[in-house]
Parts: C-alpha cells; sequence; structure tokens
C-alpha cells in the first residue's frame, strides 16, 4: 500500500480516497448553485475496510465544504452518521428538503442519460 491521501474531484463531484492513483473509495456529491452540497453516497473498497478511511474521507469533505461556504446536506447515511457523531458541524448543516432532494434526483438522472 501506497500513501493514502484524500482529494476533492470537482469535475467528478466527488471527495476520493486514493491508494498512489487509484480510487478506492469516495464520497460523492451534488452542489445546487445555491450554496448546498448534497452529500448521497460514501463507499470504501472492501478490502481497505476497517482502517478508518471511512472517517478520514467524511472529515476532509466536510470540512472543504464549510470551508468553501457551503452547507453540508446529508443523505448519504454514512455522512448522517457521521453528523450526529461530530456535533462540530451542526451549524452547517441543511436537512433535505422535498427540493433538494428532487434537485439531486434530476441531476442523477440527468448523469444517467450521458
Amino acid at each position: 500500500m501506497t500513501a493514502i491521501t484524500v482529494r476533492n474531484n470537482p469535475d467528478r463531484q466527488r471527495f476520493q480516497v486514493l491508494d498512489g492513483d487509484s480510487a478506492i473509495g469516495q464520497a460523492a456529491y451534488v452542489d445546487d448553485g445555491d450554496g448546498h452540497r448534497i452529500f448521497y453516497h460514501t463507499v470504501i473498497d472492501e478490502e481497505y475496510g476497517g482502517q478508518g478511511l471511512a472517517g478520514r474521507l467524511a472529515a476532509q469533505a466536510l470540512d472543504e465544504t464549510v470551508a468553501a461556504g457551503l452547507r453540508i446536506v446529508p443523505v448519504c447515511p454514512y455522512i448522517k452518521n457521521y453528523l450526529v457523531k461530530h456535533t462540530q458541524y451542526a451549524a452547517n448543516i441543511q436537512n433535505p428538503t422535498p427540493a433538494l432532494l428532487a434537485f439531486l434526483n434530476n441531476a442523477l438522472a440527468q448523469r444517467a442519460r450521458r
């Protein structure tokens, strides 16, 4: 295993966990253009499980989201649970609304058509 890094890949709308050049996990999001970053899926490859990488990924993704002045919209179960345990993000959370969920569904449907 080489050095594990976490980086934002805004072109693909995801924070990625990398082992060298290989993506081994991600926290996928959609920005709504109105100050919200909607996190909808987080995963770490099974062979890298149990190393705390999902927590590291979540922390960096949420820290960078807050630093960018965006509100965190947790749809992903992992991000939701992480936020319950890490209350320092509480002031930056926007609970999902029907409008935000509709925006997410539309964005994902458009992505699937590409």
